[in-house]
Order: structure tokens, then C-alpha cells, then sequence
């Protein structure tokens, strides 16, 4: 290639600017959805007539539509274009925002928040396409950086934003503040984003179905398996029935397909395997936690909704800093080593967190989130480095698509394993609480109870709360122990990671 056409990017537009921002507010527009609707599930919780341990499916739906949708993005891509493909999400989701807003019960929330999840899945694989191909080599590690800039603005301000909508409208407007955003985006994108060439491509649709249904079934069990007594359910059983069938039918099937969903030279690479393993875990960990300390800020300490949005929005903030100011160094450092510290640091940052209190000021919760946003970013980047530093180019679109699908499931399943942990501790604990409630405890004469006539009652359920309050927050204690303990076990599986060569131009799974 000559010189003069190695400065033409793949994609140009009349206007890349304009193009640009477009395609980065729809990427932003998702990723604000993965984290905007969590400081308002406490409120979405009476109006949708859910329950502490149904209303994560808001967040759970979401997330494994999107993990579903994601494989058949290269298909996709090729079959109809970037343009086609990126105009049609916008679209969709957009749309199902505005019927979130508009749900009258949990199953239509769900439902809702399944077409929202098919609509985003494309918008960051496909904005971070539009950001690469439109770019030369030599502004690729620049507009890497931008991006990875745009996609820390979702978790920085979506708990704020959420917290303001909710406290000063109502937690409908977390879903109608996407109406204004998707139509500047599509509005500029039609007219920005040109065409690009299609082409025809072999699809394995049974790989994907067995796929599907894989993922499908095991959510379904975490999800229903508390309300249902597990496996004393015929429901469950049919589930796990399901999920076994189906995972050893797509096992069977890519291994000896000829064309296989995902290319068998993926697993060969050892790095990225062991990237992939790396990738389910901090989706595991960081969206459990997002998930989590909504109603351990609302429920247990009394914040309201734009509080908590403030209390959770230095996790972003210490990620987008260290990312900023330490990024460019990182690919002179040995990327196991920083994965590490990354790792060291999320656990330490949940492992403070186990220890707070009832009564606590806002400083610990502040220097958590810091220190956890500053963890994230040192894992975030050397992931993608490791994940894609020996992997064959032919195979890195294809690697994205399935990067992204172990973050979305681990994100999936994190939530579901969380709350469902979280709900069976807090029966646990208040039964053994309750068992410790003496007589010499109670401010009040138990042999004299009727004799206080109605006031008796407002005691009891001063007390029933008080123990309800103790054995809940034992129980965010207990999940926060084991998340810790999963960043640290983690830790050792480096050994398994060739040093990774320095790349000419970074590729992130994101």
C-alpha cells in the first residue's frame, strides 16, 4: 500500500465530527442503561409489584438480551451494513426505552427491557467499528483512547442521572430521557454515516440457537430458582434439563461444524481463553455491585435516589482518571503485572466495604468506589491486551463478539447469583436474630404486652425492623466477602498468560 492511501481510513464521511459523536452518544446511550436504572429499582420495586429478589430481572433481561444478540453482530454487519445495522438499533432501542417508561407490571418491564437489550447489543462493537474504520493508523491510539473515555461516561453519570430523575420526576424518566438522545443520534447518522459493502455470509444459526438457549435456561434458573425452592420445582428441573442438553449439544456441534459460530482457532490461543475467564469475572464483580448498593444506600442507610447516584459515581470517576492520566503507560509495563494490581485492588476495595457499619459517614463509601474505579481501569485495559496480544488477526472480530458475550453473562449471572444470595442471608439471618431477642432486650414488658393496646403493635414492628435491618445488612457483608474472594482467587490464573508483545495498534474487546 502506498503511502498516500495508507492516510485514507476505510470509512469516510462529509462530516467525521458530527459522524462521530452520533455514533459515541449511541454507545453512551446503552452503556448509561446498564447502570441509570439502578438507583430507581427500590421505586420501580411498589410500582411494578415486584420483590427485592424479582426486580434485578430490570437489569438481568437487559443484559442477557444483549449477551444473546452479540454473536451474530459480525453476521449481521456483513449481511446489511454498518449504516443499516447501527440506524436499525438506534432504533429499536429508542423505542423500547419509551415502552419501559410506559410499563404497568414486571412482566412487561422485562419484556421491554429484552427488546431494549437486542436494540444496544450492536451500538458499542458497531461505534467503536465506525471510531477505528474511520481513522488512520497513526490516529487509531488516540481515538482508542476517546473511546474508552466515552465508555466510562455511562457508569460515571448514569447513577446520577438516574437519582435526579427519580427524586425530582419519577423513575419512568430514567427510560424517556433516551427519546431525545436516539433521535440526534439516528437523525445524524443518516445523514453522516455513509454505506458500506455487504456481503454474503454463512451463518451457524443451530450454534447460536444451542447457544441461546444455553444462557437462556441458566438464567432463568438463578433467576426463578429462590421463588420456586429450587430444584423441588418441576420448572427449575425442566430448566437445568435445558441448559445441560443444550450446552453439551453446542459443545458437540462447534467442535465438528464446518462452520462454527465461533472459529475452533479462538481456543487454541491460550491467552485468549484465559482473557475470556478474566472478562466474565469483572462483569461478575462490577455489575453485582452496582446492583447491589442501590438498596443498601436507599433501604439500609436512607439515602435518597440522587444521593446514592452521587455516592456511586466515583467508581467511573476513578476509572476514567487513572485511565487518563496513567493509559499511556500502560503498554510499557508487563500486562500480567497490572491485571494483578487490578485485581488486587477490586478486592481489597469489596473487602472494605465488609467492613460497614449501620451507622457510618459517607467517606468509606466514597473511598471504596475510588479505590474500585481505580482497579477496574487497571484491569480493563491489560485484559484486552493480554486477550488479543497473540490472537491471529482474522479472528479478532469474531473475538469482540465473543469477549463481549462473556462480559454481558458474567454481568447476567453476577446479578442473579447476588441477589438471590443476598434474599436467602436475609432470611437466614433474621430467623437466627430473632432466635437471640431476649426479654432483657426489648424496651419493654413483654408479660404487660396488651396492656399497651395498640402501641404494642407499633412496638413489635419497631423491633421486627430493627432485626430485619441487622440481618440485611449482615447479608450485603456476606455477598461483598465473596465477590473479594473471587478477585483475589483469580489472581493465580495469570500463570497461565504468555507475555504478551507490545501492539502497534491496541484492540479492545469492548
Amino acid at each position: 500500500m502506498s503511502g498516500s492511501s495508507a492516510e485514507i481510513p476505510p470509512l469516510v464521511s462529509r462530516n467525521r465530527p458530527l459522524m462521530l459523536v452520533g455514533a459515541m452518544a449511541a454507545m453512551v446511550m446503552y452503556t448509561l442503561d446498564t447502570t441509570i436504572a439502578n438507583v430507581a429499582l427500590p421505586h420501580m420495586t411498589a410500582s411494578l409489584g415486584a420483590t427485592q429478589d424479582t426486580i434485578t430481572w430490570v437489569l438481568t433481561s437487559y443484559v442477557l438480551a444483549s449477551a444473546v444478540a452479540l454473536p451474530l453482530a459480525g453476521w449481521l454487519v456483513d449481511r446489511f451494513g454498518i449504516r443499516t445495522m447501527m440506524l436499525a438499533s438506534v432504533l429499536l432501542f429508542t423505542a423500547a426505552s419509551m415502552l419501559c417508561g410506559a410499563a404497568q407490571s414486571l412482566e412487561q418491564m422485562v419484556l421491554f427491557r429484552i427488546l431494549q437489550g437486542l436494540g444496544g447489543a450492536f451500538l458499542s462493537p458497531l461505534a467503536q467499528t465506525v471510531t477505528l474504520d474511520s481513522s488512520t493508523a497513526a490516529e487509531r491510539p488516540k481515538m482508542m483512547g476517546i473511546y474508552t473515555q466515552g465508555v466510562m461516561l455511562g457508569p460515571i453519570t448514569g447513577p446520577i442521572i438516574g437519582g435526579f430523575l427519580t427524586d425530582n420526576y419519577n423513575w419512568r424518566w430514567v427510560f424517556y430521557v433516551n427519546l431525545p438522545v436516539g433521535l440526534i443520534c439516528f437523525v445524524l447518522l443518516l445523514f453522516y454515516l455513509p454505506k458500506t459493502p455487504t456481503k454474503q455470509r454463512r451463518v451457524d444459526f443451530t450454534g447460536w440457537v444451542l447457544v441461546a438457549l444455553t444462557v437462556s435456561a441458566l438464567q432463568l434458573i438463578l433467576d426463578r430458582g429462590l421463588t420456586l425452592d429450587w430444584f423441588a420445582s418441576a420448572e427449575i428441573v425442566t430448566y437445568a434439563v435445558v441448559a445441560l442438553a443444550c450446552a453439551w449439544l453446542a459443545v458437540f456441534h462447534l467442535s465438528g461444524t464446518a462452520n462454527p459460530l465461533f472459529p475452533a482457532g479462538l481456543f487454541r490461543d491460550r491467552n485468549f481463553s484465559v482473557g475470556l475467564a478474566f472478562m466474565f469475572l469483572v462483569g461478575l464483580v462490577i455489575m453485582s455491585v452496582m446492583a447491589l448498593l442501590p438498596g443498601l444506600l436507599q433501604q439500609i442507610y436512607g439515602y435518597t435516589p440522587m444521593q446514592s447516584g452521587m455516592l456511586l459515581a466515583p467508581r467511573g470517576i476513578g476509572m476514567l482518571a487513572s485511565i487518563t492520566l496513567f493509559g499511556r503507560f500502560m503498554d510499557k509495563v508487563d500486562a500480567r503485572a497490572l491485571l494483578a494490581l487490578g485485581l488486587l485492588l477490586m478486592g481489597a476495595s469489596l473487602w472494605l466495604m465488609t467492613g460497614w457499619s449501620l451507622t457510618m459517614p459517607r467517606g468509606p463509601i466514597i473511598a471504596a468506589g475510588l479505590l474500585q474505579g481505580l482497579g477496574l481501569s487497571f484491569t480493563f485495559m491489560p485484559m484486552n491486551l493480554i486477550s488479543f496480544a497473540t490472537l491471529p488477526p482474522q479472528y479478532r472480530t469474531d473475538a469482540a463478539s465473543l469477549g463481549n458475550l462473556m462480559r454481558n453473562l458474567g454481568s447476567s449471572i453476577g446479578i442473579s447469583a447476588a441477589s438471590v444470595e443476598l434474599a436467602r442471608n436475609i432470611q437466614v439471618n433474621h430467623a437466627e436474630l430473632g432466635a437471640h431477642v431476649t426479654r432483657t432486650l426489648v424496651p419493654f414488658d413483654l408479660d404487660r404486652i396488651t396492656a399497651y393496646g395498640g402501641a404494642a403493635d407499633a412496638m413489635l414492628r419497631v423491633m421486627d425492623g430493627m432485626v430485619n435491618q441487622q440481618a440485611a445488612m449482615i447479608a450485603y457483608i456476606n455477598d461483598f466477602y465473596v465477590l473479594s474472594l473471587a478477585c483475589f482467587l483469580a489472581i493465580p490464573m495469570l500463570v497461565l498468560v504468555r507475555p504478551a508483545k507490545r501492539q502497534t495498534e491496541p484492540k479492545l474487546s469492548k
